[in-house]
């Protein structure tokens, strides 16, 4: 059954501080189930009040019991979103009826990687149930708290890999700009939660140290793609995002930008049409979005993922596997069929990086193959992502494929496709295949094609 829709102002654009981190005021909310919607029905685009943003019926009803003097406009507004995240314990338990192991390792947080959400995204999570997925993500457990052997605090070797702070130049044509420490909500398993969330910590991010990293990409011509990452680049005012994307596009050897981001998906109002004029006027920019589950697919995503498609930016999906979150066949095509109908090409599937404290989300290296067994033939091929390991001490992407590949047999390549069969494509020339064995049962029931 599709949810009413119902429009809400979007609010005008506003000058905001030059702080390159948000200042956060802190307001209560509370939460409950989420079913996924999967309609499209859009709402009107403009009256005599201006444009309109979607909110979900669920999410309708969560505003006006937790948030009753919380305008449509209010509500809609990112600033106002990020202003009244949650992060203490009195709102989480005001919120969620938290378990023991939550509440405990919320009290004994310090430090990087603070809590943090954002009312709307609080709104999709369970308030009852623990393992509820997207709240498995976002409120802390006690196996947070265990290291575990080959967990590392920087295990990608980012700190080692920049050239100047803030800039990591690991591939020979691109860099990874991490442009601030801020995010709008904190996923338990960030690969950088030595370095967000953290005011005074040991990394910071001022406009100085931006300009360092641009003078050394205008001095490395054969840096063509710039990545700029953090933190989440989105929720940099639109004044700053102006800035950098402006001074990349100056440097003649930059091609193409690409932003990696979750605020679409966690803080889907953030995509103003402000934003967007700014975002496609440094064009060419491509756009990475972090998905988590199809619980994450709402009207107000269909709206952001819109907004950003219609003014020509590419969008792809990068989702982690996490265990006990998406790690099923049925929930990752569910999931990447949604993103695929909102414009969005899944695009990586990423085994979780051994962060420390991380054990309890990381599965087996095979169940993300299974994965994508379970989807390769037998869905369309743009619901399929690479599958792959970001390798411990700066290695970079290592793709991982299930074994299609079965051996030769005289000059002729064994190949299974997805339904088990062992098919012969000839190959008088090639070597592939030679070093394995093959069982005369499988060279029986190798078909061969029509002449």
């Amino acid at each position: 059954m599709e949810l009413p829709l119902q429009a809400a102002e979007e609010p005008p654009s506003i000058h905001v501080s030059e702080s390159l981190i948000v200042n956060d005021n802190n307001r209560d909310a509370d939460t409950h189930k989420r079913r996924v919607d999967i309609s499209f029905i859009k709402p009107k685009r403009s009256t005599a009040r201006g444009p309109f943003f979607p909110v979900g019926d669920e999410t309708s009803v969560f505003r006006r019991r937790f948030f009753p003097n919380a305008s449509l406009s209010e509500w809609n507004d990112w600033r106002w979103q990020l202003r009244s995240r949650i992060k203490s314990l009195a709102e989480l338990e005001r919120i969620f009826v938290l378990s023991d192991d939550e509440r405990d390792a919320v009290n004994r947080h310090e430090g990087s990687l603070p809590v943090g959400i954002t009312p709307y995204y609080a709104s999709l999570m369970s308030r009852t149930d623990a393992n509820d997925p997207l709240r498995r993500t976002h409120i802390p457990v006690g196996s947070e708290y265990l290291k575990t052997p080959g967990e590392a605090d920087d295990p990608l070797g980012e700190d080692h890999d920049a050239a100047v702070p803030g800039l990591v130049h690991r591939y020979p044509d691109r860099v990874l700009f991490l442009s601030t420490a801020f995010c709008s909500t904190y996923c338990r398993y960030c690969t950088r939660s030595r370095m967000v969330g953290e005011t005074g910590g040991d990394y910071n991010f001022s406009k100085s140290q931006w300009d360092k990293a641009l003078e050394y990409i205008e001095a490395h011509t054969e840096i063509r793609d710039v990545l700029i990452s953090g933190g989440d680049p989105l929720t940099l005012s639109d004044d700053r995002l102006d800035y950098l994307l402006g001074r990349l596009r100056a440097i003649k050897h930059v091609e193409f930008t690409r932003l990696g981001t979750k605020v679409p998906v966690v803080l889907p109002m953030r995509v103003t049409k402000s934003l967007t004029a700014i975002l496609k006027k440094h064009h060419p920019i491509w756009m990475s979005l972090h998905f988590t589950h199809p619980n994450e697919l709402t009207k107000e995503v269909s709206e952001s993922t819109s907004r950003l498609a219609d003014v020509g930016i590419p969008l792809g999906s990068q989702t982690v596997l996490l265990k006990g979150v998406n790690d099923e066949v049925d929930t990752m095509r569910r999931l990447f069929h949604g993103l695929l109908m909102r414009r969005v090409r899944p695009y990586y599937l990423y085994q979780c990086d051994p962060i420390t404290g991380s054990s309890h989300f990381r599965t087996p290296i095979s169940k993300g193959i299974e994965i994508i067994e379970g989807l390769r033939g037998h869905t369309t091929g743009y619901a399929v992502p690479q599958f792959v390991i970001d390798a411990p001490g700066g290695g970079g992407k290592i793709p991982l494929l299930p074994e299609y590949l079965i051996g030769r047999d005289g000059d002729d390549v064994l190949l299974r496709n997805f339904e088990g069969g062992i098919y012969r494509y000839p190959d008088p020339e090639g070597v592939t295949g030679a070093d394995r064995i093959v069982s005369d049962a499988q060279r029986a029931q190798a078909k061969v094609g029509h002449p």
